[in-house]
C-alpha cells in the first residue's frame, strides 16, 4: 500500500509547539517580571524624591520667599533682569536684593539647597514659584544666574499644592535624561504655601538597569527553550515519535499481506510504555486477531455462499426444466395454443404452472403458487407439482385430485407451507370441462370476438392449509376462438417504487389491447408492461402467466418439414409452403409476398445460422379458417442471431449512400403482418404472420 507522505513529522509539530509554549511563558514571565521591577522602582524613587523634598520644604523659610517672591514680581526688578541677561552680569540684582534686605537670606537659602543637593545626590533642588501661568525657579543653586525663569510647574499643580493637594511624583524622560521630580509646598507664617520646593534625581542607571534586566530575561528564555527543545525532542521521540513509527510500519506490512492474513502476521513489537502509546498497541494486536479470524471466517461462508450459489444456479435449472418450455407443446394437436411463463424473484421460486395430456382427448391445465420464497417454497412446489400431475393422470376430477393432494401435503407439513391451485380439466372434443379454485386468483376468460374479462366466484381455502378440506369445482365450456389467462398473485400485486400495484386493470387493460393475438404475444406484451410499471423496484413474488387458446376439433392443422440448413432445399421449402398457402386461398400476389419472405429467411439460415458445420431447419405453417391467417415458423439450433434487431435501412436514400445489407429483412417486415424471433432452449425461432384479405 502506498504511504501518504508526511510534510511534517508528529515529532516536529511537538516540538514546535513546545517551542511556542516555552517562548510565550518565557517571554510572559520576563514581560511580567520587567513590569513589576519597574514599578517597584518607580514608586521606590518617588517616595524617596517626595521625602527630600518634604525635608528640604521644612527648613527653608516661608516668609522670606514670600518677600523675595514679591520683589521679584515688581517691574524694577524685570528691567535689572533683562540688563543682567543682556550683560551677563548679575551684580545690579545682587545690588537689588542687598536693598530690598533679602541678599543675605538669598544666599542661605541657595547655599541650604545646594548643601542637601550634594548630601542627597540629588540631581538639583531649587525653589519654584508661579508667575502669571508659569511656573518660575526663585532659587536655583545650579543655575549661573541668580534667577532664571522655566517652565516647570503649571499654576493649576501650585494651586494643587496650596489647597494641600498632593502632586504625585512623576518619572519622566527630558533633555538632561531620565528624572524623578518630586514637589513640596513651603509656607509662610500663616501656614499658606508661597511656594514649592523642587527636587529632580536622575534615574538614567536605573532605566539602563531595567534595560539590562529584561535582555537577561529574554536571553534566558532563548536559553530555556533551546535546552528543552533539546531534551523535549529526545524524550518525545523515545516515548511517543518511535513507538507510534515501529507501530505504523507494521500496520502497514499488516495491511500490504497479498496472501491473506495468519495469526504470524499479527503484530508483535516491544512496546511497553504503560501509557496511551502502549493501549494502542494492545487494541492493534486486538484487532487483527479479530480481523485474522474474520477473514476465516470470511473465507469460509464466502467458499460457502458460491457452493450455495453454485447449488442454487443447478436448482433454478432443474425447476425450470420440470416445467414444460417448448412451445407449442404438443405440435401434432390442433384443438388449441398454449403459452405460460414463469420468472421467479429469487434463484428458485414457489410459483409453477403444469399442462399435460390426461388421456388422448382430456387436457390438464395447472397453475399455483406456494407460500413463502425461495428453496422450502420450491421444495414444496416440487412435491406438490408432482402429486398433483400423478393424481389428475389416473382420471380423477379436479376436486378430487385436490383433496387427495391436501392430505398428502398437510402430513409432516412441519413448515406450515400451503399451496393456492387453479386446476381444470378440459375435453378437447367438446371444449366441456371442469375447474376447481383453492385459494387462486380469479381467472381472465375471453369469448371469441370479444373481450377479457375477470370471472369472478367463491374460491376454496388453499391446499394444505388443513386436513379434512373437501375442494369445490365448477363446470365450464370453451367454445372455438375462446380465450384463458390464468396467473399468480405476482402480477396484480407487483408494485412500482410509489407502493402502487399493477393491479387486474392495466392486465386486462394490455390483454384488449388487440385481444385477437396468440397467446405467446400477449402474454409477453403483459410482462413487458408490467416491467415498465414497476421500473427500478424490487421484484418481491414470482411472476407466472399462462395462457390457453380453445380452436376446437379440426379447426386448426399445423404441418411441418425439416430441410438440411442449405440453399438448395429452397425449392422444396417454397414447395411446401405454396401447397398450403393455396389451399387456404391466398390470392397470387399474397403468395407472392409470402415467398419472397419465406426465401429471405431460409437463405438466411442456410448461409448464416451453422458456420462450422451442417445443420437442419425445422419450417413449420398452421392455417385456420378462424382466424383468416397464415402462421409460418423457421426453427434452427444455429448460432443466436436476430434478424429484426438491425435498424431499418434509409430507403429514401440513393442505392449507392445506402450502407449494405438488411433491405431483405426490412422487405419482410413490411410484406407480413407480423414477424416475431425469440432464442429459446438453443433454438432461433422466427414466425411469420400472414392475414388472408377478405
Amino acid at each position: 500500500m502506498e504511504r501518504k507522505r508526511k510534510w511534517i513529522s508528529l515529532n516536529v509539530k511537538v516540538n514546535v509547539v513546545i517551542i511556542a509554549i516555552v517562548l510565550v511563558l518565557a517571554c510572559g514571565l520576563a514581560g511580567i517580571a520587567y513590569y513589576v521591577n519597574g514599578q517597584r522602582t518607580d514608586r521606590y524613587y518617588k517616595d524617596s524624591t517626595a521625602k527630600m523634598a518634604a525635608a528640604v520644604a521644612h527648613f527653608v523659610d516661608g516668609d522670606f520667599v514670600a518677600r523675595l517672591q514679591a520683589a521679584v514680581e515688581s517691574e524694577e526688578y524685570a528691567q535689572l533682569r533683562q540688563e543682567a541677561e543682556a550683560a551677563k552680569d548679575e551684580q545690579q540684582i545682587v545690588t537689588f536684593l542687598k536693598e530690598q534686605g533679602l541678599y543675605e537670606d538669598f544666599e542661605k537659602t541657595n547655599e541650604m539647597l545646594r548643601v542637601y543637593r550634594d548630601k542627597l545626590g540629588a540631581e538639583s533642588i531649587y525653589l519654584q514659584s508661579v508667575s502669571g501661568n508659569r511656573g518660575v525657579n526663585l532659587v536655583d543653586p545650579s543655575e549661573d544666574m541668580l534667577y532664571v525663569g522655566s517652565v516647570e510647574i503649571s499654576a493649576e499643580e501650585f494651586s494643587a499644592h496650596s489647597s494641600n493637594e498632593r502632586i504625585e511624583p512623576t518619572v519622566s524622560t527630558t533633555e538632561f535624561g531620565w528624572l524623578c521630580s518630586a514637589y513640596e509646598p513651603v509656607l509662610d507664617s500663616r501656614g499658606q504655601a508661597v511656594t514649592l520646593v523642587g527636587v529632580d534625581i536622575s534615574m538614567d542607571d536605573v532605566m539602563r538597569e531595567r534595560r539590562q534586566f529584561l535582555f537577561r530575561m529574554m536571553l534566558f528564555a532563548v536559553i530555556l527553550t533551546i535546552i528543552l527543545y533539546l531534551v523535549g525532542q529526545r524524550l518525545f521521540r523515545k516515548i511517543a515519535t518511535r513507538p507510534l513509527e515501529m507501530l505504523s510500519k507494521a500496520v502497514d506490512g499488516f495491511a500490504d499481506a497479498k496472501d491473506g492474513y495468519t495469526e504470524a502476521d499479527i503484530i508483535s513489537l516491544p512496546i511497553h510504555s504503560n501509557d496511551e502509546i502502549e493501549d494502542l498497541y494492545q487494541e492493534i494486536r486486538h484487532m487483527q486477531g479479530r480481523m485474522v479470524e474474520y477473514l476465516d471466517n470470511l473465507t469460509r461462508v464466502t467458499a460457502e455462499k458460491e457452493r450455495i450459489g453454485a447449488e442454487l444456479n443447478v436448482a433454478t435449472q432443474i425447476q425450470a426444466d420440470m416445467l414444460p418450455r417448448i412451445f407449442p407443446p404438443f405440435p401434432e394437436r390442433t384443438e388449441f395454443e398454449i403459452f405460460a411463463s414463469m420468472d421467479p424473484a429469487k434463484e428458485v421460486g414457489g410459483d409453477f404452472y403444469d399442462f399435460f395430456l390426461v388421456d388422448e382427448n382430456h387436457l390438464a391445465l395447472v397453475i399455483a403458487d406456494v407460500s413463502g420464497k425461495g428453496v422450502p417454497a420450491a421444495l414444496f412446489m416440487v412435491i406438490a407439482k408432482t402429486l398433483i400431475k400423478n393424481r389428475a393422470q389416473m382420471g380423477d376430477s379436479p376436486a378430487k385430485v385436490l383433496t387427495d393432494v391436501n392430505e398428502q401435503l398437510c402430513e409432516g407439513n412441519e413448515a406450515n407451507l400451503f399451496v393456492t391451485v387453479w386446476l381444470a380439466i378440459i375435453d378437447l372434443r367438446t371444449g366441456k370441462g371442469m375447474a376447481a379454485n383453492a385459494g387462486h386468483e380469479h381467472p381472465i376468460l375471453r369469448r371469441k370476438d370479444g373481450k377479457y374479462e375477470l370471472v369472478v366466484y367463491r374460491h376454496s381455502l388453499a391446499v394444505a392449509t388443513m386436513e379434512g378440506l373437501r375442494f369445490k369445482e365448477h363446470p365450464f365450456e370453451m367454445n372455438p376462438g375462446d380465450s384463458l389467462v390464468v396467473y399468480t398473485d405476482g402480477v396484480p400485486e407487483a408494485t412500482n417504487i410509489n407502493n402502487e400495484l399493477y393491479g387486474t386493470d392495466r392486465m386486462l387493460e394490455v390483454l384488449n389491447r388487440d385481444p385477437s393475438q396468440d397467446m405467446e404475444t400477449l402474454l409477453k406484451l403483459t410482462k413487458k408492461e408490467m416491467d415498465a410499471f414497476v421500473g427500478t423496484a424490487p421484484q418481491f413474488d414470482d411472476v407466472t402467466m399462462l395462457g390457453f387458446k380453445f380452436f376446437g376439433s379440426g379447426a386448426k392443422n399445423m404441418f411441418e418439414i425439416t430441410v438440411d440448413a442449405k440453399v438448395d432445399a429452397l425449392s422444396e421449402v417454397l414447395a411446401f409452403i405454396d401447397k398450403h398457402v393455396e389451399e387456404m386461398g391466398f390470392g397470387m400476389k399474397t403468395q407472392m409476398q409470402i415467398d419472397i419472405a419465406v426465401e429471405e429467411i431460409f437463405v438466411n439460415i442456410a448461409s448464416y445460422a451453422y458456420p462450422n458445420g451442417d445443420g437442419t431447419a425445422t419450417i413449420s405453417v398452421s392455417e385456420s379458417t378462424s382466424p383468416t391467417a397464415i402462421r409460418i415458423t423457421f426453427v434452427d439450433s444455429g448460432i443466436p442471431y436476430n434478424p429484426l434487431a438491425k435498424e431499418d435501412p434509409d430507403i429514401t436514400l440513393g442505392a449507392e449512400e445506402r450502407e449494405i445489407g438488411g433491405l431483405g429483412i426490412f422487405m419482410v417486415k413490411k410484406s407480413m403482418d407480423d414477424v416475431n424471433y425469440e432464442y429459446t432452449h438453443g433454438h432461433n425461432r422466427l414466425t411469420l404472420v400472414k392475414n388472408l384479405e377478405a
